[in-house]
């Protein structure tokens, strides 16, 4: 049976085992507080080791079949089916997520190892013709290797593997670094499922560490090619700059601070449901959530009632009961965080339409009003139950508040006139923007990714594949070259 429990080791040459440091993580329930296991964590000699033992499989994997290799992920999605029920627990206890969240972050998770599972069968090259008499160019498409993966804590499960699965389906090693804040669901159940599917021993690696403990070295190590990072903009900021110094490509999915623009034409109810799911869908501590609510002034007061009354009927509580929408965020200190900014809002003028409650690491929905684009929560990612609104009169208007951050994730634009809401999108300088629908979207053939501070990179589908490979090019010459001296 799966559990917090007997999962909470490392996973290093394909044997369960402790970290090599004395010092221990503690695993606790956001919720209640419980602990619910804890596990010694891994040292530089433990991540060397993981490095070290993906590097040798991966010279064996690179030259398995790849109807074989696409074979084991879809057995990685079987065996997820199975124990569908027992993964939802994990999710749930671990990170204080709704059965809502679980259900939402498995269904991803399953459709992102399936289109993995078709990359063993697109390790496709090209012949092209050369300048040369009596010659061939080959571009071969081949694996850059090793991967080092550091996932988040929000969503642990499903951003972890949309890099490990299509690292493995593309035919590298991966060493994965989960968030000390989900060891199992962003690690060790990972390599559980994936081990269970038959994948080569050593292959994948699970370190369980803290930055205290390891400092760079998961970043430094020779061995990995890519650094794929999810996680806040500070830190991804130091990764990349670690990455690049040690000439290793990072991959960078980053903050957000998503616009949802509301404009005088939009369905009102319709547009309340998708900016209510766009903000509170597990707690807000989601890169692409909704942080600021742009409205035309003409529907305003309408909006406000309306998105009020059903912000107000979302039920915070115990992540377990079934009709749970708000669980707790990851900790004190976010919990902390938003409470300095709702304060830090009402100190430079906002207004606060609702007013919800901090209970521990509960924290009841939010809305600030009277929000200026220079305000601090209208430029700083807030990841949590917190959203602010504001006014616009003209559509420039809007794009500019929409383009007045440093980040460049996501968005949304609520419209009756479809094209004119793809108009404005273009002038938006974000990665992702949706119209008529959520600023929370990611599917598994289209490309995903940040600008300006939001990120580096794009994966998923196609993208993910080109991330994950290299062209080698590999000439013929079938006759003799003439040369000049």
């Amino acid at each position: 049976m799966l559990t917090i429990q007997t999962l909470s080791k490392q996973y290093i040459n394909g044997s369960w085992r402790d970290g090599g440091s004395r010092n221990k993580l503690v695993n606790v329930d956001p919720y209640s507080g419980e602990e619910l296991a804890s596990m010694k964590i891994g040292t530089i000699e433990d991540v060397d080791q993981a490095y070290n033992a993906s590097f040798r499989s991966q010279k064996e994997w690179a030259h398995v079949n790849a109807y074989k290799k696409r074979t084991i992920l879809e057995n990685a999605v079987a065996y997820i089916e199975q124990h569908e029920e027992e993964i939802t627990e994990i999710i749930i206890q671990e990170l204080g997520a709704t059965r809502l969240k679980a259900a939402f972050e498995i269904g991803l998770v399953k459709n992102m190892i399936k289109e993995a599972a078709t990359f063993p069968l697109r390790m496709e090259g090209k012949i092209l013709p050369s300048t040369e008499d009596h010659k061939e160019n080959r571009l071969y498409r081949v694996p850059v290797g090793v991967v080092g993966v550091i996932s988040p804590f929000n969503f642990p499960f499903f951003l972890s593997m949309k890099s490990v699965a299509p690292a493995l389906g593309a035919g590298n090693g991966v060493v994965l670094k989960p968030h000390e804040e989900t060891p199992v669901t962003g690690g060790t159940l990972i390599a559980k499922i994936f081990e269970e599917a038959g994948l080569p021993s050593g292959l994948l690696n699970v370190v369980v560490t803290d930055i205290k403990e390891i400092g760079d070295a998961f970043i430094e190590h020779p061995i990995p090619r890519i650094i794929s990072f999810t996680g806040s903009t500070q830190i991804g900021r130091h990764i990349g700059q670690v990455a690049m110094k040690n000439f290793k490509k990072p991959l960078l999915e980053l903050g957000g601070n998503s616009a949802f623009i509301i404009m005088a034409d939009a369905d009102i109810n319709y547009a309340v449901n998708a900016a209510t799911f766009s903000r509170f869908t597990h707690q807000g501590q989601i890169c692409m959530s909704a942080n600021r609510i742009v409205v035309h002034k003409d529907v305003y007061e309408e909006f406000i009632k309306k998105y009020k009354e059903k912000v107000s009927s979302l039920k915070v509580g115990d992540p377990k009961e079934a009709d749970t929408i708000i669980g707790p965020v990851v900790n004190k200190r976010q919990a902390s965080t938003l409470k300095s900014y709702i304060d830090k809002s009402i100190e430079e003028g906002a207004s606060i339409i609702l007013d919800g409650s901090i209970t521990g690491n509960l924290v009841a929905p939010t809305i600030i009003g009277d929000v200026t684009p220079d305000m601090t929560v209208a430029q700083e990612e807030l990841f949590g139950p917190v959203v602010c609104v504001m006014q616009f009169e003209t559509e420039q208007e809007a794009v500019n508040i929409a383009n007045d951050t440093r980040f460049g994730l996501s968005g949304a634009i609520h419209t009756s006139n479809l094209e004119k809401g793809v108009e404005m999108a273009k002038k938006i300088h974000t990665g992702m923007i949706h119209i008529n629908d959520v600023t929370i979207n990611d599917e598994p053939i289209v490309a995903f990714g940040g600008e300006n501070q939001s990120g580096i990179g794009r994966l998923n589908g196609q993208w993910s594949l080109d991330e994950f490979t290299t062209m080698k090019w590999i000439s013929l010459n079938f006759g003799q070259r003439t040369f000049p001296y």
